[in-house]
């Protein structure tokens, strides 16, 4: 498991394009056979990718994590991008077609990732966060989740939002988790942009055709900075950043958060005008 520290807005405006990409940029998240692990002092949220080949993945313990098992102080959400597949949560198994989600809550385990077919293998995004109490496990598959039509063709933003784990579904401590699909031809996300002070946000950008990309735009808004992002790669948002961006093609994302509330509308609006 790799660390990354919370980086100031001052810090950040004077960064060049490969310290940018140094310390918000995920450039690897899904490994054949392996789990990756990124934690982040952002709200102390965990990052990662599980895409188990031909055997089983456990989740590990990371020893910087000083805990007896992965879950005993945290949560965890599991959202797949990939083949069907499925979880296995103790001695119970849970079944994940693509876009579906699983929350498992702290003190359960021990995790195991596993693909229906090793020659399309299950993409396992995770997110997780510091837990307080107990939340039962549960799944909710995309035709069960929230959707939420937004945008405009107009404004090259008509999408499609799927809400999984918030404050009116999926209940947890502190996980915030979803996604988000753009229309064909639609190629803005979250605009107009925002920021939210008391939670974090980490974005999954996913399903763009070979070849294209999204450019992310993060920072303060009166000093935004953008990285070029590609299939399967993350990006994490401090609470001080705009998260936006605009791609090549339509494509989809995975918003994750962790913070102070679940309340999915507490997002504070940047004007258009205001952005630099």
């Amino acid at each position: 498991m790799t660390t990354r520290f919370a980086i100031s807005p001052r810090e950040t405006a004077a960064m060049s394009t490969d310290e940018l990409r140094a310390h918000f940029l995920i450039e690897t998240l899904f490994v054949p056979g392996e789990i990756t692990l990124t934690y982040t002092h952002y709200d102390r949220m965990i990052v990662g990718g599980a895409m188990p080949a031909g055997t089983a993945l456990e989740l590990p313990c990371p020893e910087s994590l000083k805990a007896t098992h992965f879950l005993e102080r945290r949560e965890l959400g599991v959202l797949n991008v990939g083949g069907a597949g499925r979880v296995t949560v103790g001695e119970e198994s849970y079944e994940l077609g693509r876009q579906d989600c699983l929350y498992v809550g702290m003190g359960a385990g021990p995790v195991r990732f596993e693909s229906a077919d090793a020659g399309q293998p299950a993409k396992f995004y995770l997110l997780s966060a510091p837990a307080h109490h107990a939340y039962p496990t549960q799944r909710r598959t995309q035709a069960e989740a929230t959707p939420v039509e937004m945008g405009a063709l107009e404004t090259a933003n008509q999408r499609t939002i799927y809400k999984y784990i918030y404050n009116e579904g999926i209940q947890s401590c502190q996980l915030v988790m979803g996604l988000t699909t753009l229309k064909p031809g639609n190629v803005w996300n979250t605009m107009p942009s925002h920021t939210h002070d008391r939670r974090m946000e980490a974005y999954l950008y996913f399903d763009l055709t070979p070849g294209q990309r999204v450019l992310h735009l993060m920072g303060e808004p009166s000093q935004t900075r953008p990285l070029w992002v590609s299939e399967g790669q993350a990006i994490l948002s401090p609470p001080w950043s705009i998260h936006t961006g605009c791609g090549t093609g339509s494509y989809s994302f995975i918003w994750g958060m962790a913070g102070e509330n679940r309340e999915y509308t507490d997002m504070d609006a940047v004007p258009l005008e205001a952005l630099r």
